[in-house]
């Protein structure tokens, strides 16, 4: 690998993953990516390895400017701060700041984690599909509501920030698990125009080195 280039250990279907793929395409921001696979060998997340890289055995991981963060939002906050220079993923404005680390929070913290792999692998493979549709369903109700004040063109007002970052992989969870988009209109609509953008586009799981072939673009 290039000496100094960042390396992202990334699985290209993890949600968490992608929100730092779509952080480093808008940065433009070149990196290596070491794919960690959630299922194969019971894993590759709990190799001891891995763990000495990020203890919470989780993707995704960034090594960048000597240092290795876990984390995704973490991650994109460090991206900002280090990197300002535009997209700004953070608004300067402290209340439409405070909006996009809410949304943000809301999916990183008050969805996802409830309808993840290791969630699912405790509640049965009969229980899983209705335990994520219904999970990713109350995030969404309350999602809704907050974006019908917030958004614009995205999730808050006109300029991509950390939050669409957050929501388009959320809403590709929500499509794998077959949840019924037709109530959320406005998370339907943001969706729609943040993946018609490149970074969006590049950073999308069937466009990953460890994609596999059947699912590949």
């Amino acid at each position: 690998m290039q000496a100094g280039k960042p390396i992202l250990y990334s699985y290209f279907r993890s949600s968490c993953s992608w929100r730092v793929r779509i952080a480093l395409a808008l940065k433009g921001i070149d990196y290596e990516t070491v794919p960690i696979n959630l299922t194969k060998d019971g894993g590759q997340q709990f190799s001891a390895e891995f763990q000495t890289l990020n203890p919470m055995k989780q993707v995704p991981a960034l090594k960048i400017d000597g240092i290795t963060i876990g984390q995704s939002l973490a991650i994109i906050e460090y991206l900002e701060e280090t990197r300002p220079a535009p997209p700004r993923l953070l608004p300067q404005d402290p209340k439409k700041r405070a909006s996009v680390r809410m949304i943000s929070d809301l999916i990183a913290g008050g969805i996802q984690p409830l309808q993840n792999l290791s969630v699912l692998k405790q509640v049965g493979t009969e229980n899983q599909l209705p335990w994520a549709q219904k999970a990713i369903s109350f995030g969404f109700n309350a999602l809704e509501q907050i974006l019908q004040n917030t958004a614009g063109n995205f999730c808050v007002g006109d300029e991509v920030s950390m939050a669409d970052l957050c929501l388009v992989p959320q809403v590709a969870n929500a499509e794998r698990f077959k949840v019924d988009l037709g109530p959320f209109p406005t998370i339907s609509r943001i969706n729609k125009t943040l993946l018609a953008l490149e970074a969006f586009q590049v950073s999308h799981p069937c466009r990953q080195p460890d994609t596999p072939a059947e699912l590949r673009a």
